[in-house]
């Protein structure tokens, strides 16, 4: 009998950038990630259960603030004490120039899903981009947005953890699954999507 061979462990920690936030995500680093997740709460409870305006918490946070400092600042004048310890306050280029370029592969990845729904007719990218937009809908109408963001964060530190640790078990699951709606599609397919007329390459040559 031959052995059993071990499936490839994925690095999560490495799908997830292999940084600090990463480190965060996984709980490598717990303080940070307590304090995300205890800030994340806070602010969820101030603005969803309290009824704060999130305008109003942001100007009042940056009034106290701007007060603070130049308070600080006039009394260290007088005083001959050290200013107010500030970072470099602007944004490097480098981190201006990563952000371009992911918002641009973004940007150029949605239009070309327009191009191949609105210059292809590609039936199935079609159904798809209503699909996720019907679930969005959906979903948006159980919640906010502030709470949807809310869960974002929780999920943001927690799925990656249980993953991490139960890889081998969910793979296969996701594997199952996928292979039924895989089955499930294909039949649709033949039955439905197969028989709707679509216009040809030479039939749009033509026009």
């Amino acid at each position: 009998m031959g052995e059993s061979v071990t499936p490839r462990r994925f690095s999560v920690h490495q799908a997830l950038g292999g940084g600090s936030v990463a480190d965060v995500l996984l709980w490598k680093r717990w303080y940070a990630s307590v304090g995300v997740l205890v800030s994340a709460t806070t602010l969820w409870i101030l603005f969803e259960k309290a009824g704060y305006n999130l305008l109003s918490f942001v100007a009042n946070v940056l009034f106290l603030l701007v007060v603070i400092l130049f308070f600080w600042a006039k009394s260290a004048s007088l005083l001959n004490r050290p200013l107010p310890p500030l970072p470099n306050l602007e944004i490097p280029e480098e981190i201006a120039a990563k952000a371009a370029g992911i918002i641009h592969v973004y940007a150029n990845y949605a239009l070309s899903i327009a191009c191949e729904i609105m210059i292809d007719k590609n039936l199935k990218v079609f159904l798809q981009v209503v699909s996720g937009l019907c679930v969005a809908s959906y979903i948006g109408s159980l919640c906010n947005f502030l709470t949807l963001v809310y869960i974002g964060v929780l999920l943001s530190l927690s799925v990656p953890l249980v993953y991490d640790k139960y890889q081998h078990h969910i793979d296969e699951k996701f594997c199952l699954a996928h292979k039924i709606i895989q089955e499930q599609y294909k039949k649709i397919d033949d039955a439905v999507l197969k028989k709707i007329p679509l216009p040809s390459n030479k039939e749009k040559k033509t026009q």
